[in-house]
């Protein structure tokens, strides 16, 4: 939850509560991965955690629920280390698909297009931002 709360503005109410974090990791669905400062992944991260995604498996496909690391450390390649792992499980799991949603504006969009997501839809103002303003949302895919 510290990695949560440091790597998600709140101005885009994007982070989840613990309790959403809990309900969701209840579901044999979700997987997890987390990394530490040094990089090691799971159960070999041993430093300070710096970084986490969470993702769902269903029916072939995965979808990249929450990616986030610690805004110090970004540009790390942190980033991109959960994403390759992500792939490497969702392989593991028959997926042939990855999926995520993002904010248009979303500063994670370059790291996700040099790994291969492509842009496959838009949903016009689907997030509702605190001001009451509306934001698009951009579905990515990666076929793996």
């Amino acid at each position: 939850m510290e990695v949560m709360e440091a790597a998600f503005d709140p101005t885009w109410g994007e982070a989840w509560n613990r309790r959403q974090v809990s309900d969701a990791l209840i579901m044999p669905t979700t997987h997890a991965i987390i990394i530490d400062t040094a990089g090691a992944i799971d159960e070999a991260a041993t430093n300070e955690t710096a970084g986490f995604c969470l993702s769902r498996h269903t029916s072939g496909e995965e979808e990249l629920l929450l990616i986030g690391v610690k805004p110090a450390l970004r540009g790390s390649g942190l980033g991109r280390k959960l994403i390759e792992r992500l792939i490497r499980n969702a392989q593991t799991r028959d997926a042939s698909r990855i999926y995520l949603e993002m904010r248009a504006n979303n500063p994670a969009e370059n790291l996700y297009r040099t790994i291969g997501f492509q842009p496959i839809g838009k949903r016009p103002k689907y997030y509702r931002l605190s001001n009451g303003e509306r934001m698009d949302a951009i579905t990515f895919g990666l076929p793996i």
